[in-house]
């Protein structure tokens, strides 16, 4: 037994044995099981940890392998001319294979003796950790117990210092170390909880789950750019809706979009709600599928209540709609920047996508036209058949605009100028919509036409 003074942390080695762990070197990335041995063959100890080893033990498929090693950064490039090191905050190898990266980091310690690269904030938030120390060191300065679990091609065994694979084995996922201490030194830990507790389908422990609700305000500290990062590792890897249920449940949607939050607490119907959900549900259905999921659609969705919201503050002051439109657009893109970095590339087509919806109603012919040819046509108008789970009036738009796209050019040129209504037309019918008569001005009396 070990105990580190710092956490009040009892480590016990446990090996588990090649006989009792299913994971296969089969499953391992060729690339991965290079890197150990190479490592080993140079005289340094050399692990595959963290995620990977859990989901191979939980019978998953990772894409990702990382390795821990007693090499230190510039003794693990000496080995390898195909690698290159990155960051400042945690100094790690990067050894590429093509478009496989194996990322390699050095062990590390959990107490500074002077001699290493640590800084802390005065909240306890770590800002740079580069203090190198034993593998049992390293396990403790690991987020959850199931993070730590470290396989060696020595004997085929998993090493376990901290309860890991009991925990693993549960589906629960546990913080090493007093768990404010740890949201504390990184508050980004409580975004991974709620990622990691979807993505596995674990629990979160009790004493885990706990703070986050309470310390949740310290993720607006972290970097605008990692809080990116995160989210779309939150909602592009398949549990999107369970992600940001989790989010709600710990009060942490309040932190990353505060905007919509505050919306859909406005929202009484709950219509904006369910859009979000099931925004969130065809995200996880196409990633799946194995079809693309672009960003902008995504946050595209995650801001519409806020943008709704906005639009509906300035109408009400009298604001012209198409100015309101695009000044809710800016403000609401404006205010989540402050949180999350949402870049350019991804701000912008998710403006286009809500400013396009205001057209869907439009039937005059050159209007129709012009937009069918937009080039953010398909995404807007697949967002306005996302609005109709929560917007059933929008459904007579969504019909004609299916339509027209199936419809050829001069059919539908035809079927718009033949000044038909949807109202009265079959199921499907591309007529235009009614159009407001001309109200004729009534005619002088003789009185008044008198000069």
């Amino acid at each position: 037994m070990e105990e580190n003074a710092q956490n009040t942390i009892r480590l016990q080695h446990r090996v588990i044995t090649r006989d009792a762990h299913a994971i296969s070197r089969k499953d391992i990335s060729p690339n991965a099981l290079r890197v150990l041995y190479k490592l080993r063959e140079g005289g340094f100890d050399a692990y595959l940890v963290g995620g990977a080893v859990r989901d191979l033990l939980i019978g998953g498929h990772p894409k990702d392998f990382d390795v821990a090693t007693s090499a230190t950064p510039d003794q693990v490039r000496s080995l390898f001319r195909n690698c290159r090191l990155i960051g400042r905050r945690f100094r790690l190898a990067h050894i590429m294979f093509g478009q496989e990266i194996i990322e390699v980091a050095t062990f590390r310690a959990n107490s500074d003796d002077g001699s290493g690269d640590r800084e802390t904030e005065d909240g306890g938030r770590l800002l740079r950790d580069n203090v190198y120390g034993t593998i049992e060191d390293d396990a403790i300065r690991r987020d959850f117990t199931a993070n730590a679990l470290y396989y060696t091609v020595d004997d085929f065994s998993v090493r376990d210092y901290v309860g890991g694979f009991e925990d693993v084995n549960a589906r629960v996922l546990k913080l090493i170390g007093d768990p404010d201490s740890r949201y504390r030194e990184d508050p980004v830990r409580m975004l991974r909880a709620i990622r990691l507790a979807a993505k596995l389908n674990f629990t979160i422990d009790d004493s885990a789950a706990e703070p986050i609700s309470r310390l949740a305000s310290l993720v607006s500290d972290a970097p605008p750019a990692r809080l990116f990062d995160e989210c779309l590792k939150m909602f592009l890897s398949g549990h999107a809706e369970k992600s940001f249920l989790g989010l709600e449940t710990h009060g942490l949607l309040n932190v990353l979009f505060p905007e919509t939050a505050k919306a859909l607490n406005t929202n009484s119907s709950g219509a904006l709600r369910a859009m979000v959900l099931q925004a969130l549900r065809n995200t996880d259905t196409r990633i799946a599928e194995g079809k693309p999921v672009t960003p902008a659609f995504l946050f595209a969705a995650l801001l519409w209540p806020a943008y709704c919201r906005e639009l509906a503050i300035l109408q009400k002051t009298g604001v012209d709609s198409t100015v309101a439109q695009q000044r809710a657009a800016d403000r609401v893109t404006l205010h989540q920047a402050e949180r999350i970095a949402l870049p350019r590339r991804f701000s912008l087509p998710m403006q286009e996508i809500w400013l396009l919806q205001s057209r869907f109603s439009q039937r005059v012919r050159k209007r129709v036209f012009r937009l069918l040819s937009h080039p953010r046509f398909r995404a807007a108008f697949d967002f306005l058949e996302l609005r109709m789970s929560g917007a059933p009036e929008v459904a007579e738009d969504v019909a004609f605009w299916r339509e027209a796209q199936i419809q050829s050019p001069e059919m539908l040129a035809s079927r718009l100028d033949s000044k038909k209504t949807l109202h009265g037309s079959e199921p499907g019918d591309l007529s235009a919509a009614p159009k407001k008569r001309r109200r004729r001005k009534p005619r002088p009396s003789p009185q008044e036409a008198t000069p």
